[in-house]
């Protein structure tokens, strides 16, 4: 096969990064390394590394961040599982392809891509043998094309016992057969119990659970992901792997183990930043964002099911961070003792992050910063000495990087850049936002300083990250930012595909929201 320069380039310096070398340096070609793909789904930046809480409990990604290169500010290109999923897994912005929800893509998937491969696809193409299990892509470990990707996956745990497939509540609605995100508490959660069985978003919940209440023997379903991977980790290749865990909590219900609750008195649970009217200076679809899907709002029913709701549900969250990163703990522990430690690349990331009551949002499915930061972590093989990177980052950027590293042939579709001359040196200046698309026409631009929001309607937002973090105080309609917003705004997409599932424009969730709003009663006072 004859490369192109630029894949002779990519080549050369995925080489010198693997070998140590500098790329001027670089006189040999390295064998290409094992992947270890770990995905932890909705995991927002609470992590110690990252500091997001300062009650984060996550001393083994804490080890990994702090021994490979940390990204400590890396977006997605969606704020939902699936559209940033795939966003991540094919290299095409959100934009590109009109795969903007967590609908079903199945049928569109080839007619899109046609001969571009996915990530995965890409590796099994190119000599790597690949292994799947857990939540991948949004359904599991692919949502199409899946002989095409992986030669070997995990199937998802069977449950037989009727008491725990009747407990399924909110996911039951896929025929008590997508099992990946149970057990709910065994009371169904406090939505169900204050607001009734049949109230949308009941996910939103938390249950401190005993094993006997867990499917499987008590065995959660990152515990069965991780010990797969552990399994896959003690075994003998004869070709390059590459590995993928998908892990599912803390995705809602925020349900785990007893015992990860007991590391968080609820009394010394620490709120986030809060203002009083945060709502006020937000354009109409921010505020539709916001709503939720609990009728009359998600904001709403957590400040009424009681006094301490709010706070129960981070404390929910940060349990199941802590359980998350004991059954990554797990892996990587298993990757330290096993024969590919020194030939193996590990990559963890999430798929988006997650609100509790920042802007008042309790999902994600936001352009703001707690629904679009994600941790990002690449350790190459032998990389004992951490770093930090600082500079902005998308995960569109991991295929062509992770191609890079691995010596693979680029793949000319791939719309993000490759993380390579970050890792080489963090204090690359690489100029380049990341953009986080949400629903048709609404964009994000997040560059070091600051963060623009642009609505479909023309509608905008405008944060100074140097001095608002928590992005309270919107400055768009300051003329005095003016030269910021035009600068911000060249870097939005110049194609807006129609959502897949259209021919022509309608209207979607959005502006049902608004269109209810118009018919009935208004903006919610509480969004006002």
């Amino acid at each position: 096969m004859k490369l192109s320069r630029r894949s002779f380039l990519q080549i050369s310096g995925a080489a010198a990064v693997l070998s140590g070398t500098s790329l001027t340096g670089c006189s040999s070609k390295a064998s290409p390394p094992n992947v270890l793909f770990i995905s932890v789904d909705d995991l927002n930046d609470w992590i110690g590394a990252l500091k997001g809480h300062p009650q984060a409990r996550t001393p083994n990604i804490d080890k990994l961040m702090n021994s490979g290169t940390n990204f400590t500010s890396a977006h997605c290109s969606a704020p939902v599982c699936s559209a940033s999923r795939n966003s991540l897994l094919t290299g095409l912005k959100p934009s590109t392809t009109g795969w903007y929800t967590n609908a079903k893509f199945q049928e569109t998937a080839d007619e899109l891509l046609g001969d571009t491969p996915t990530l995965p696809e890409h590796f099994k193409n190119n000599g790597y043998k690949t292994m799947a299990g857990g939540k991948v892509f949004h359904m599991g470990t692919s949502d199409y094309r899946h002989d095409k990707q992986w030669h070997e996956t995990l199937p998802y745990y069977e449950i037989t016992n009727q008491y725990l497939l009747d407990r399924g509540y909110g996911y039951a609605r896929f025929g008590g057969k997508d099992h990946k995100y149970y057990p709910f508490p065994k009371d169904g959660g406090q939505i169900v119990q204050g607001l009734g069985a049949d109230t949308p978003g009941k996910s939103l919940c938390w249950g401190a659970l005993d094993r006997k209440d867990i499917p499987h023997n008590g065995v959660m379903p990152d515990e069965y992901i991780a010990n797969w991977a552990v399994e896959q980790l003690s075994k003998e290749y004869q070709q390059p792997f590459f590995l993928a865990a998908g892990f599912i909590r803390p995705h809602v219900p925020f349900t785990a183990p007893k015992e990860y609750f007991d590391l968080f008195p609820l009394d010394d649970i620490i709120m986030p930043d809060i203002i009083e009217d945060e709502m006020s200076d937000i354009p109409r679809y921010g505020k539709a964002m916001a709503l939720g899907i609990i009728p009359g709002g998600d904001h709403n029913a957590v400040t009424k099911l009681g006094p301490t709701f709010w706070k129960e549900l981070i404390r929910a969250n940060l349990a199941c961070i802590a359980f998350v990163d004991a059954q990554v703990g797990k892996v990587l522990d298993a990757l330290e003792q096993s024969r590919h430690k020194d030939n193996t690349l590990v990559i963890l990331w999430s798929d988006h992050g997650q609100n509790f009551g920042e802007h008042k949002n309790w999902r994600k499915q936001s352009l703001w910063e707690e629904s679009t930061h994600v941790p990002l972590v690449i350790k190459l093989p032998k990389q004992v000495q951490g770093q930090k990177c600082h500079q902005v980052v998308s995960l569109l950027d991991i295929y062509p990087t992770l191609t890079q590293l691995c010596q693979l042939p680029d793949v000319p579709s791939n719309e993000g850049l490759s993380l390579n001359t970050l890792i080489n040196n963090p204090e690359h200046n690489r100029s380049q936002p990341a953009i986080t698309t949400w629903g048709y026409k609404n964009h994000s631009v997040r560059d070091e300083h600051w963060r623009y929001i642009q609505y479909r309607d023309g509608s905008e937002e405008l944060y100074n990250h140097q001095n608002d973090a928590h992005e309270h105080y919107n400055l768009a309609k300051n003329t005095k930012y003016n030269a910021i917003k035009e600068k911000l705004k060249l870097w939005l997409p110049k194609e807006n595909k129609l959502p897949s599932h259209m021919s022509e424009w309608d209207e979607d969730f959005l502006e049902q929201r608004l269109n209810k709003w118009q018919q009935e009663n208004g903006i919610p006072d509480w969004l006002s």
